[in-house]
């Protein structure tokens, strides 16, 4: 198993509360598998990515859990020891490439300082492994294109630059928070066969972060469903998808326009997700439920078949029926 999070807990310390961003969030990922995990904005799946990568900034920090990462526990690593980690043996595609593109420096210069930071090599080499990841990625001409800066690229190509630099370590972990967010469907669908061919030839582990269960439906080997800083339902892509148990799992495929007839209109899920400061008690999905009771102020435990699909809910007979 390359990764294993179990009852992650990611707090913000504000002076107005504790806002519990990520609350008891467990799943796994093994080699060469893809995990898409999805929800709504603000139901803590870039803080999950975050707190595998040490990256949570004050006054949030990880409260409890353990990130195993090949059986070592990642929770409360120093800075120095995750930099060793991070570029190297786990990599992160942010949604916004100039995120992770300076736009002062040459692509070669990043890419060749990237290479260096973890490897004692030569610059001719750095160089050499750079042009080969631009050209993994699909970029034309990569030899000619090390010496452009990032505004010289359009949208779709930067973001593939982002990826090469990911690919620079054959990294055996990458988390791609929403990279294909921005980018029109043809682009987005060239990324997304890029990135599964890359997972297939090299084994390498993905996390995919998206809010688009159409992109997770075609990528990602199994999904894991997450509001209010929970997964309430994971399982096997088609499974979730096929036979969803969850209300809110539900409530997003119903607001996929694929998934109705022409001219149906879509059905969104009422009200807005619950502040971070402000959850109920109980199931926290359960003020906009079509299916919620008395019995959903408190707490639901976890619920599993044997083929490892699982939810937190206590009314998934009537979620089916819907």
């Amino acid at each position: 198993m390359t990764l294993k999070v179990e009852n992650l807990c990611t707090y913000f310390f504000t002076r107005a509360g504790v806002a519990k961003a990520v609350d008891g969030v467990s799943f796994e990922v093994g080699r060469g598998e893809i995990l898409g995990l999805v929800g709504e904005s603000g139901s803590g799946k870039s803080i999950t990515g975050f707190s595998v990568l040490g990256l949570v900034d004050p006054p949030g920090r990880i409260a409890g859990g353990r990130i195993l990462f090949h059986g070592e526990d990642l929770v409360g690593r120093s800075q120095g020891e995750m930099r060793t980690l991070r570029g190297k043996k786990i990599a992160m595609i942010f949604q916004d490439p100039m995120m992770t593109l300076n736009p002062v420096l040459s692509i070669e210069t990043q890419m060749v300082e990237t290479v260096r930071a973890h490897d004692r090599v030569s610059r001719a080499e750095a160089r050499a492994r750079a042009v080969e990841a631009l050209g993994l990625v699909g970029i034309p001409s990569p030899d000619e294109r090390l010496a452009a800066y990032p505004h010289q690229f359009s949208g779709g190509m930067r973001q593939r630059v982002a990826i090469a630099m990911a690919l620079l370590h054959r990294p055996e972990l990458i988390i791609a928070d929403e990279p294909t967010t921005a980018l029109d469907v043809t682009i987005q669908s060239q990324i997304l066969a890029v990135i599964q061919g890359l997972s297939r030839d090299f084994g390498m582990s993905l996390i995919w972060i998206s809010h688009d269960l159409g992109v997770v439906a075609g990528l990602a080997h199994r999904i894991a469903v997450m509001y209010a800083g929970r997964i309430v339902e994971t399982g096997e892509t088609d499974t979730v998808l096929d036979s969803p148990v969850h209300p809110y799992t539900i409530g997003l495929m119903r607001s996929v326009p694929a998934n109705l007839e022409r001219g149906e209109p879509l059905t969104p899920i009422p009200g807005m997700a619950p502040p971070p400061l402000g959850r109920p008690a109980g199931c926290p999905f359960r003020l906009r439920c079509f299916a919620a009771t008395a019995a959903c102020e408190t707490e639901p435990e976890e619920e599993a078949t044997a083929d490892g699909h699982r939810w937190r809910c206590f009314h998934p007979q009537i979620a089916r029926a819907a």
